[in-house]
């Protein structure tokens, strides 16, 4: 009888993170569109509500009631299960991640592994959907995706790698706490450079712009999903938001401080103390959401082979020579290291 109330007290936390998940990535989609509107001079979706505000209920139903068409030649098994293969793993990561100081699904030591495990999945769901589409934009699309996220998944790791050493631990809850001791002692500063790599990557990772090149519509139509339609496409571009917020809250995990009050340590701290700490997490997660929409709207796409230099011959040696100078500076004990 115990174990049964365990496993409904585990559902209930899980729908309670993915219900509103769905719902947010509904309304990214809206801001997406409303933010870049702006930035052109546009109006964005005005039509479906007040002020398109219905918009998104509007295009989740569209994509629900639309066939699902399987190319003639395509390989049915692979072309169905590849939107699996991408949606599963966006949506088991957020069992570790720690939503607040009192609230995370599954609070394990290996949570930063386990992250890492978990997103590199999406890279067999890429080239499954790019293979099983029996299409030759599709397969291109598919190649120079997954090329893309090997090359800046590595980089990724690296970056992550620097938190890791100067927090000691692979808990995300441990990493957030060690960051105690307000804005100066979080590890964007110390770990600035990785900082950065991890932001871009992060984008790149995400195939979101200006490194959308799987889905170049100038050269190869829509990428690795050209072919796919209703339901399953929806499920494409699911994953594809759940990773851009998911990228959004991990760097404010691991560099500002995850659900830490910006103003601890100060004279404010004691008048702001009512603010919970999942609003202070909130506020960072759609800040960097921010910073990914204005960086479409801003940046013409890179060329294939300026991605591809960028994460092999720049990224690539900044972290290696940023985690080797840690590693010296944590030896020694020597600089900002807030080392517990």
């Amino acid at each position: 009888m115990n174990n049964f109330f365990i496993f409904l007290n585990i559902m209930f936390e899980i729908i309670i993170v993915v219900l509103p998940l769905f719902l947010i990535v509904a309304y990214t989609t809206y801001s997406e569109r409303k933010i870049i509107g702006f930035m052109q001079s546009r109006l964005g979706p005005t039509r479906v509500g007040p002020f398109g505000f219905l918009q998104p209920i509007a295009d989740v139903i569209k994509l629900l009631t639309k066939e699902i068409i399987i190319p003639s030649n395509a390989n049915k098994g692979l072309f169905l299960t590849a939107p699996i293969i991408m949606l599963v793993p966006s949506l088991l990561v957020w069992s570790v991640i720690p939503l607040s100081e009192y609230f995370v699904i599954a609070d394990i030591n290996a949570g930063l592994l386990f992250i890492l495990a978990l997103t590199s999945l999406s890279v067999y769901g890429v080239i499954l959907a790019g293979w099983a589409s029996n299409s030759k934009y599709a397969f291109l699309g598919s190649m120079r995706s997954a090329a893309q996220i090997i090359a800046y998944e590595i980089a990724m790791g690296f970056a992550l790698v620097g938190v890791l050493m100067a927090a000691g631990s692979l808990n995300l809850q441990e990493i957030i706490i060690s960051q105690r001791g307000g804005v100066f002692n979080w590890y964007w500063l110390p770990l600035f450079p990785l900082f950065i790599i991890y932001l871009i990557a992060g984008i790149a990772e995400t195939n979101r712009a200006p490194f959308d090149v799987s889905e170049g519509e100038s050269e190869i139509v829509a990428g690795f999903h050209v072919e796919y339609s209703g339901v399953a496409f929806a499920m494409f571009f699911l994953a594809e938001y759940m990773n851009l917020i998911l990228i959004s809250i991990l760097v404010s995990i691991m560099f500002f401080g995850g659900w830490l009050s910006p103003f601890e340590g100060t004279f404010l701290a004691t008048y702001l103390d009512w603010i919970p700490s999942f609003a202070w997490l909130s506020l960072k997660t759609l800040f960097f959401i921010f910073i990914f929409l204005w960086l479409r709207a801003t940046l013409p796409r890179y060329r294939y082979d300026q991605i591809m230099r960028l994460g092999w011959k720049v990224f690539l040696p900044i972290t290696i020579i940023w985690i080797f100078l840690e590693g010296i500076m944590i030896y020694y004990k020597v600089g900002p290291w807030f080392i517990i």
